[in-house]
């Protein structure tokens, strides 16, 4: 099939790679020339295990192209795949701009029938906007089919999430588009869930503040059962085994970041305040998330009061493992109120290299924490899981290790004579 991908970001990169490599000739375009320039020249801008690989596969067997030409392949292909951010503004709601300046290229290049996907995340409602917009710019109704084909990647497994998911959702307005959408995804077996454009948007919303929910909740349990004594990842243990919980998202740290549960959260309570609802839960998710970051830095200020010209080292910038994402990385926020409190900072991150004044990166975890006082781990990369402890013991000048989340035996670290710090962990 022909299909137009608009936006060269990440979830349009991922959709655009997969698709290809299922044997569809795919043009991702963006109005961002330097990006569209850079992946021209086979670099791809973002990381994501496998991405590179699909994409270097694609252009070479001519399955994939990229291009600023917009309204050029709207007008080529017959399916056209939205893509494109909808980061939050100052008060909440989704910056739906990029999402209606599409519509307004759509409507200003069909002259034949087109599939209309709208994979970014966008609020309850959207889908119909859009297909509203369209008739009010006099486009004929039966020259297109709106779809709420809404993603659920996440990043470090967004490839294999794409290929393997768990579930289609597809939210239609007549039951034409699906048999279109079922060829499209002909190479990938899940199950269908069909409702109303609406219903979509709903579904993307909803399941991802169920999963923020989970770990806000696991992070207030974890409060809890410092005060009592109790390891909460035994706690965990117990809840995951139960079936009607599950043992995903119950992991107690420093809490959620990146770019969907921050955004996808306000999005939701503004969307339901709009309508005269006040999302309690939702709220209080958010807060329980806003406040972890204090709950740790309380317990390292419990151990060494005045932190001011102590050298600090953190272990991960990016904001969860296999993935170069800062945005509203909990490591970031933390760093910044360290650096607040005058302590000198040193990082490491596999992949992140952090431009940012008073910071120092380095590429090799044990240099990173010579003559440190502490060390935090703030991203639960699998490379922390097989640390030499002695050899990190010796070159530190402090004996304090705070583990943001709750990836290392505390035993393995107190036999060599670290002082372990963590939260609901004994």
């Amino acid at each position: 099939m022909n299909i137009c991908v608009i936006g060269a970001g990440y979830v349009g990169l991922t959709t655009a790679a997969v698709l290809s490599d299922c044997g569809h000739y795919v043009d991702c375009v963006d109005i961002d020339s330097k990006r569209i320039a850079v992946l021209k020249k086979g670099i791809v801008p973002i990381f994501e295990p496998g991405l590179k690989e699909i994409i270097d596969k694609s252009i070479q067997n001519n399955f994939l192209t990229f291009s600023t030409k917009v309204k050029e392949k709207i007008a080529e292909n017959p399916i056209i795949f939205i893509t494109v951010g909808t980061p939050s503004l100052e008060d909440g709601s989704p910056n739906l701009s990029y999402v209606k300046s599409v519509v307004d290229d759509i409507a200003a290049s069909i002259t034949s029938h087109k599939t209309i996907i709208v994979k970014s995340t966008v609020p309850p409602g959207t889908n119909e906007e859009i297909h509203n917009m369209l008739l009010e710019k006099n486009v004929d109704p039966s020259l297109f089919d709106i779809v709420s084909n809404p993603e659920f990647l996440r990043e470090g497994t967004a490839v294999k999430d794409m290929l393997e998911p768990d579930k289609i959702v597809i939210g239609i307005k007549r039951p034409e588009p699906l048999q279109v959408m079922q060829k499209i995804y002909k190479q990938v077996h899940a199950p269908y869930i069909v409702t109303s454009l609406t219903g979509a948007e709903m579904i993307k919303y909803a399941s991802n503040a169920f999963l923020a929910t989970k770990i806000s909740f696991i992070n207030e349990i974890a409060r809890i059962c410092d005060a009592y004594g109790v390891n909460v990842s035994d706690v965990s243990l117990g809840l995951g085994t139960d079936p009607r919980i599950g043992p995903l998202f119950l992991r107690a740290g420093l809490g959620y970041g990146g770019s969907c549960f921050p955004k996808d959260l306000q999005g939701l309570t503004y969307s339901a305040k709009k309508k005269n609802i006040h999302p309690e839960l939702i709220t209080s998710v958010q807060n329980v998330n806003d406040t972890q970051i204090d709950v740790y830095f309380k317990k390292l200020k419990s151990a060494i009061p005045d932190l001011n010209g102590k050298q600090i080292t953190v272990w991960g910038l990016s904001f969860k493992p296999d993935t170069d994402d800062i945005r509203y990385s909990a490591s970031i926020r933390l760093i910044d109120k360290l650096l607040e409190e005058g302590a000198n900072i040193h990082a490491y991150d596999p992949i992140v290299k952090l431009d940012k004044p008073n910071i120092i990166c380095h590429s090799n975890v044990y240099e990173s924490v010579k003559q440190s006082d502490v060390l935090i781990i703030a991203t639960e990369w699998k490379e922390f899981k097989g640390i030499d402890w002695l050899k990190v013991k010796e070159e530190m000048n402090g004996n304090i290790v705070l583990d943001g989340r709750n990836i290392i035996d505390p035993r393995t670290v107190k036999y060599v004579g670290f002082h372990y710090l963590g939260v609901g962990q004994l």
